[in-house]
């Protein structure tokens, strides 16, 4: 596939570009394509979580907005972040195809954009090295195949 490459700039997006980079060009890798920032909840175990935040954590996943993990981000802060990314992505790449290694998050709040509620997004499963195909379109961003293992 003829396309450009870009990744957030976390270590194993970075890694996971750098094995499937071929001949593409590489795009820099950036910081706006990042996981979620789960703040002080960063690294603990979902039933730690629970234990520490019963209430908040609960609702985080089930109603997707403006909670946010203590010190991290909500639902809608990464959604904006991501899609302008990606967004500035294919508009300053016209008529280009880009592979972009993400993360599970990220790919979450896009598929979002596709036209699913977030909470409909995160019942998506989405695999280590899968594909999943968006495109951005004068309606707006599409889906294609979600979760794809080749």
């Amino acid at each position: 596939m003829d396309a450009l490459l870009t990744s957030s700039d976390l270590q194993r997006s970075v890694k996971t570009a750098d094995a499937i980079a071929g001949p593409r060009t590489r795009l820099a890798a950036r910081k706006s394509l990042r996981e979620f920032d789960f703040g002080v909840w960063d690294g603990m175990h979902h039933s730690e979580v629970a234990a520490r935040d019963p209430i908040l954590s609960r609702a985080f996943w089930e109603n997707p907005g403006d909670l946010a993990a203590p010190h991290g981000e909500s639902w809608n802060a990464v959604t904006r972040r991501v899609t302008d990314a990606l967004t500035n992505i294919a508009q300053e790449n016209m008529n280009a195809n880009i592979v972009v290694v993400g993360h599970m998050g990220m790919i979450m709040t896009m598929i979002a954009q596709c036209g699913y509620t977030p909470y409909a997004a995160m019942g998506h499963k989405i695999d280590n090295l899968s594909v999943t195909d968006m495109r951005l379109t004068l309606q707006g961003w599409q889906i294609g195949t979600i979760n794809h293992l080749a």
